[in-house]
């Protein structure tokens, strides 16, 4: 459904596996937050890593005692995946339509995957999400703090045309809820130096209701 964004980042899939694999090294807030979703979802079944990437997330996750299943649409990204992090299942898939079954997953994470939605699409994931979650099941996200639309005609040298769009953490609490999610935890934080996008930050913790 997104052909454009799958193309892009099969074309750049190396140069970010490379740069992003190890991100969750200099992100300490990062972590500790993936600490406490893991801690709450580890009884109740499987983890979907939304927009997995290279893997990196789902992998931090897996080490942590979880079964982890990697979502991603880009083929080339989820081949660096299979490569670095063994311990998680890839499949290929889209956020409009994932590729897991009903009530199947314990929780999910979404880390910089949803700023490729349009608005209009947000309902449609979240409902995809809510679809394979257990009841009770948590949904952490992760996105970049801000009110406008960041465009790359060209990355790292490869021509591209990708939308990275800033979101106001109310405006997504919003969303979560009108899908029937309550949201539990919100956070912000400025952007670590030198190590990711100069951009504020915001995670929001969610239970399926």
């Amino acid at each position: 459904m997104h052909d454009d964004l799958r193309r892009d980042y099969d074309a750049v899939a190396g140069e970010y596996a490379r740069r992003i694999a190890g991100e969750l090294d200099g992100k300490p807030l990062d972590r500790a937050l993936l600490e406490a979703f893991a801690e709450q979802v580890r009884a109740h079944g499987p983890v979907a890593d939304l927009g997995c990437g290279p893997g990196h997330v789902g992998a931090w996750l897996a080490a942590r005692g979880l079964e982890v299943t990697g979502v991603d649409l880009s083929p080339a990204l989820l081949e660096e995946g299979r490569r670095r992090f063994p311990a998680v299942r890839f499949t290929e898939g889209d956020l409009l339509s994932l590729p897991l079954a009903d009530a199947s997953q314990g929780g999910a994470v979404a880390f910089y995957s949803l700023i490729h939605l349009a608005p209009e699409e947000w309902p449609r994931a979240l409902a995809e999400v809510r679809r394979v979650l257990r009841p009770g099941g948590r949904l952490l996200v992760a996105f970049h703090v801000g009110a406008e639309t960041l465009h790359l005609d060209a990355w790292w040298g490869v021509p591209v045309s990708v939308d990275f769009r800033l979101l106001d953490p109310a405006w997504v609490q919003g969303q979560l809820e009108a899908a029937k999610f309550i949201v539990e935890v919100t956070t912000r934080r400025v952007p670590y130096p030198e190590v990711e996008h100069p951009s504020e930050r915001a995670y929001l913790l969610a239970r399926r209701g």
